[in-house]
């Protein structure tokens, strides 16, 4: 039976030989003690007790995910579908709970049942339908997401308080998600190491046909497998809702990605039969120190990626490196002493890799530069021309200012955003400036910002149920009813209309369709045809407006949530763009801008995207010295046509 632990290589001696043989044969261990050490090297924030709670948090939810993953592959399968199944398993718990009245412990049960059904699905689809298990999982994943945003209807519901405390510490400093974390490591272990399953499933992913012939019920055992597999996405989507306390349709998006990085890099192969919970821990430890300490080396949001994709890429191939030295694999169990040199060689890692680093901490002793002048903006997305162009106005003001100014790209998920405010609370910044992936989900963080006297102010969206010090918003209900008011006006009051929406769960796009809901209200005139999100995405705008037509050739006017999906709808309209077919965008962005002069695009409501980041900056400084800042500072919308636009910059 194929199992991970390895023997030595004979030849190999001496002190030096077995530093080598302790490096070889933990790879993943040994790429995350450099990367520990050299963290705390560069940054002076990393090696503090609130930081490395913090990484422990931020990796929880992947390594239980991963805990599950961890299953699949080593039984020679794939689950592609356990971030949308933890998404389906908490919208559950919250559904029932808090809009049927079904008591929390009972929403719980049905939260893990759901998790178990989706896999009993999968395994099910594999086992006896023969489907691959890329395909069957790839279909859960888009199932499961499906039904999450129907049963939210797109929109985050609140969590049970008792539920939610899953987020919080033991203590005052001991976060939960951590323990939850390390309890679930735990299951996995036993069920790998110490489980008729377990066993079975080394053997499945060794050689399932001799695992056959041997007596193993495959097909039950997989039912099983992927079973679990759902139980452990159900607990790391309650986890994630809980420290976001709320149950957001879109939450885990692309979470199966990393889930499985963190099972490959922590020495398990695709190919199966080889994996353990320990080496998953450590694989989802390195994705949690790599992004930490990227943020507060301030390196760019977008180099971020290319990093963790090349340390991804390095730790898989000196995993490879490491079997073609000589390490091969053992029997489970034929080495009585592994368990105990296992152990051993995690105490002396320990050990040295504190040494390394205490030594490491004295190049930042005296060295830390007053935090007066450092601030942080999270931004939910920087794949939007609006957001780059707040992201350029607040860097302008902070230059001009002399503000060290950390920008991090929350890429429209909310738990990443929860990740890097935490990051900016316990590096120690002097203020934190939030545009919300959601308002509701951001409110944790916020608080934790706020107990620790760091000023908080909002961009764009405010943050419920938390303090900020003020709010730099244009006002998205109104800016939807002037689109609305243009539209029908541009008409003449009669016609017929699409509206392109955003991306389901936030609450621009939420306030957007408010706006333009209540802007037509004064015009019964004006039928809406058609109503599809279009993700805030060019090319999905295209996509959609493309079928829209189809069902709808004779339609005259088209309002965009942004002018991104705008513009895809132009490209959709051809020729009939401007002429027969007037478009309303929102958001002024320079190629909305540049389609309203052209005469595609008859209007934007521009919100001047610029002022906006300027003025977050500007209020931010006033905040930290103590001078009086207003609760909401409105930055008025306008809406640019071909008849303004040149006197517009944004």
């Amino acid at each position: 039976m194929a199992t991970d632990t390895l023997k030595r290589t004979p030849g190999a001696g001496g002190a030096t030989g077995g530093l080598r043989r302790l490096l070889l044969e933990n790879g993943a261990l040994t790429a995350l003690i450099v990367l520990v050490i050299a963290m705390s090297a560069l940054s002076g924030d990393f090696l503090t007790t609130d930081n490395l709670l913090n990484v422990g948090v931020q990796a929880a939810v992947t390594a239980v995910l991963a805990f599950g993953v961890t299953f699949v592959i080593v039984s020679a399968g794939i689950d592609l579908s356990v971030g949308s199944v933890a998404a389906l398993s908490a919208t559950v718990l919250a559904w029932t709970a808090t809009s049927h009245g079904v008591p929390v412990f009972i929403a719980v049960l049905l939260a893990v049942a759901t998790g178990i059904a989706a896999g009993l699905v999968n395994g099910f689809l594999i086992a006896y339908g023969k489907l691959p298990p890329f395909i069957a999982t790839l279909a859960m994943l888009s199932v499961a997401r499906g039904l999450s945003l129907v049963i939210s209807e797109g929109s985050p519901i609140p969590f049970p308080d008792s539920v939610s405390h899953l987020g919080d510490t033991l203590g005052g400093w001991l976060p939960v998600p951590v323990l939850v974390m390390i309890v679930m490591g735990l299951i996995a272990a036993f069920v790998l190491g110490r489980t008729y399953i377990g066993r079975s499933m080394y053997a499945i992913g060794g050689n399932e046909e001799a695992a056959r012939l041997s007596g193993l019920r495959v097909k039950k055992q997989k039912l099983a497998i992927y079973a679990l597999s759902g139980v452990f996405a159900a607990v790391a989507g309650i986890v994630l809702a809980s420290r976001l306390s709320s149950a957001q349709p879109q939450a885990a998006d692309g979470y199966e990605l990393d889930a499985i990085a963190a099972v490959v890099i922590g020495g398990a192969s695709l190919a199966g039969g080889t994996g353990k919970a320990s080496g998953t821990l450590i694989g989802a430890l390195i994705l949690a120190v790599l992004r930490n300490g990227l943020n507060l080396l301030n390196v760019s949001a977008f180099w971020q990626q290319v990093v963790i994709g090349v340390v991804i890429a390095l730790a898989v191939l000196f995993d490879t490196l490491r079997r073609k030295a000589g390490a091969t694999p053992s029997a489970a169990g034929a080495s009585p002493g592994g368990k105990g040199k296992q152990a051993g060689t995690y105490a002396l890692a320990a050990v040295v890799t504190v040494a390394i680093v205490g030594a490491t901490s004295f190049l930042h002793n005296g060295s830390s530069a007053s935090a007066d002048r450092k601030m942080g903006l999270s931004l939910s997305t920087l794949n939007n021309p609006f957001f780059v162009q707040i992201r350029a106005g607040a860097m302008a003001e902070a230059k001009k200012q002399g503000v060290d100014l950390t920008v991090t790209d929350a890429q429209n998920d909310a738990s990443q955003q929860a990740n890097q405010l935490q990051n900016f609370t316990s590096s120690g910044v002097g203020a934190i400036i939030v545009n919300p992936v959601d308002s509701d989900a951001a409110s944790n963080s916020v608080k934790a910002a706020d107990k620790a006297d760091i000023p908080v102010i909002a961009v764009d969206r405010g943050v419920n149920n938390a303090k900020t010090a003020a709010l730099v918003a244009s006002d998205n209900v109104a800016g939807g009813e002037l689109a609305a008011k243009s539209i029908a006006e541009k008409l003449g009051g009669k016609g017929k209309i699409v509206i392109l929406q955003g991306q389901a769960g936030t609450s621009a796009a939420r306030e957007r369709a408010l706006g333009f809901e209540n802007g037509l209200k004064a015009f019964p005139g004006i039928r809406v045809v058609a109503q599809q999100p279009a993700d805030f995405d060019r090319t999905k705008g295209l996509d959609v407006m493309s079928n829209l037509l189809q069902a709808h050739p004779d339609v005259q006017g088209v309002i965009a949530a942004n002018d991104e999906m705008a513009l895809g709808a132009i490209k959709a309209l051809g020729s009939k763009a401007g002429k027969s077919v007037s478009v309303v965008g929102f958001d002024g962005t320079p190629d909305g801008l540049k389609a309203v002069e052209g005469g595609s695009l008859y209007a934007s409501v521009a919100q001047q995207p610029t002022q906006l980041g300027r003025i977050a900056v500007d209020n931010a400084l006033k905040a930290l010295d103590g001078e009086k800042v207003l609760q909401t500072v409105k930055v008025p919308v306008k809406v640019v046509t071909k008849e303004n636009v040149a006197g517009f910059s944004g």
